[in-house]
């Protein structure tokens, strides 16, 4: 996916166009990323899988074009966590970068809440919302979709 295309998927999905570049890290500082692209999608994911690898009880994440998005300091380490995909995470603080799925390697989907400024990608959608917890009652005005929503 281009830089053009990327921006048209952005348009399409009512993604807010930010300022770039973004940047974020982990908590103690050792791994820093930097997103030159903007995302071509962005929601909040309440699937258990998420939930088991962050601790939280939904997940907000944006998907980028991988062209866009790469590594400015420090190695992350790499969990298969599931056969059908890997997450990127700091060793040393446990701070959870990222999701990549075998399926659609041009995109990585990026942990929202470890951006420097995380109010520039506004979630646009719910994910997974037959996995929600019970208690959790948000009540925001977004789509919400049982299963990973439609495609980008």
């Amino acid at each position: 996916m281009n830089r053009q295309q990327a921006q048209n998927m952005c348009e399409t999905r009512k993604i807010k166009v930010l300022e770039l570049p973004l940047t974020g890290g982990c908590a103690c500082g050792r791994v820093r990323y930097e997103i030159s692209t903007a995302p071509i999608d962005a929601g909040y994911c309440h699937c258990g899988l998420c939930r088991l690898t962050t601790g939280a009880v939904m997940l907000a994440w944006a998907t980028i074009p991988i062209h866009g998005f790469h590594y400015t300091s420090g190695e992350p380490s790499v969990y298969p966590s599931s056969a059908w995909g890997e997450r990127r995470f700091c060793s040393h603080c446990g701070a959870q970068f990222e999701y990549r799925a075998q399926k659609n390697p041009s995109v990585v989907d990026v942990n929202i809440g470890l951006l420097d400024r995380p109010e520039l990608v506004p979630p646009a959608s719910h994910v997974w919302v037959e996995d929600e917890v019970p208690w959790l009652h948000i009540q925001d005005h977004l789509p919400r979709y049982l299963g990973r929503g439609p495609d980008i």
